[in-house]
């Protein structure tokens, strides 16, 4: 069981150099302005501050090629406030989970079972937290102790795609991929671990962007793990939520 819980439950000597680097800011700047008005417009996206959405997917867990159905809701406030609550069934076994966090605090309901997150996994969580945020709303990479600058270019699904090197408020970098023409995002790399501190080559791509009130969202998302399939899911619905329950990222309790 605890098995399975850790599966389900990432000084200017060379003036060439400054002047390359103001150029990525440059660049990365001009990047994230042509996502963020893809994405719905500045106005549109600052004023998101809380969301919520529904996925319904399947994972696979280990070894195991078996696809395990699940449905999530998912809460967030910023980068460090955040509630996922997740139902499936997993190699046989129903599982009913919530994890939240609330800035330096972090909890973890497994069936029941409430567990505080300390140490690495709270950092392993809040990695997680942002990975999954800044792809849908690269607005969040302005500041938040977030870095970017612009690397090489590449092809994404037989287009042409523009990449940023990004670094999180934690010093760990990970790459985001932008559709040239449209500028929506189209895919993240980042190592990300496990609740055992087990590193993996995570890649997850977006697709099948829709319309949720003015604020577009890749409804197809699709996760890769050292080359093998790990997730897939689909967003079902979206909303931005004008005030929200201050309940919502308090250490959960057992129905």
């Amino acid at each position: 069981m605890t098995r399975l819980m850790s599966a389900v439950l990432a000084a200017g000597l060379v003036l060439g150099l400054g002047r390359s680097a103001v150029a990525d800011d440059q660049q990365a700047k001009a990047v994230l302005d042509k996502a963020v008005d893809a994405l719905g417009g500045a106005t549109k996206l600052s004023a998101a501050k809380a969301v919520t959405w529904k996925t319904k997917g399947k994972m696979r867990l280990g070894d195991n090629d078996n696809d395990n159905e699940f449905t999530s809701k998912i809460t967030a406030q910023g980068v460090d406030h955040f509630r996922q609550e997740l139902e499936g069934d997993f190699n046989g076994t129903p599982v009913k989970g919530t994890t939240v966090v609330n800035g330096d605090k972090g909890w973890r309901d497994f069936n029941g079972q409430t567990s505080d997150l300390e140490g690495d996994q709270l950092s392993i969580q809040k990695r997680n937290v942002y990975l999954q945020l800044v792809a849908q709303m690269p607005q969040l990479l302005r500041g938040n102790g977030f870095k970017a600058e612009s690397v090489e270019d590449q092809k994404e699904g037989g287009k042409p795609a523009v990449a940023l090197k990004c670094t999180g408020p934690d010093g760990k970098e990970f790459r985001l991929y932008f559709d040239r023409e449209s500028g929506l995002p189209v895919k993240m790399t980042a190592t990300v671990a496990g609740r055992q501190g087990n590193e993996f080559a995570q890649e997850t791509t977006y697709s099948n962007y829709k319309d949720f009130d003015g604020i577009k969202r890749a409804t197809k998302v699709e996760s890769k793990r050292n080359g093998q399939k790990f997730m897939e899911s689909e967003v079902t619905d979206f909303k931005v939520l004008d005030k929200i329950d201050p309940k919502t990222f308090a250490e959960p309790k057992a129905d």
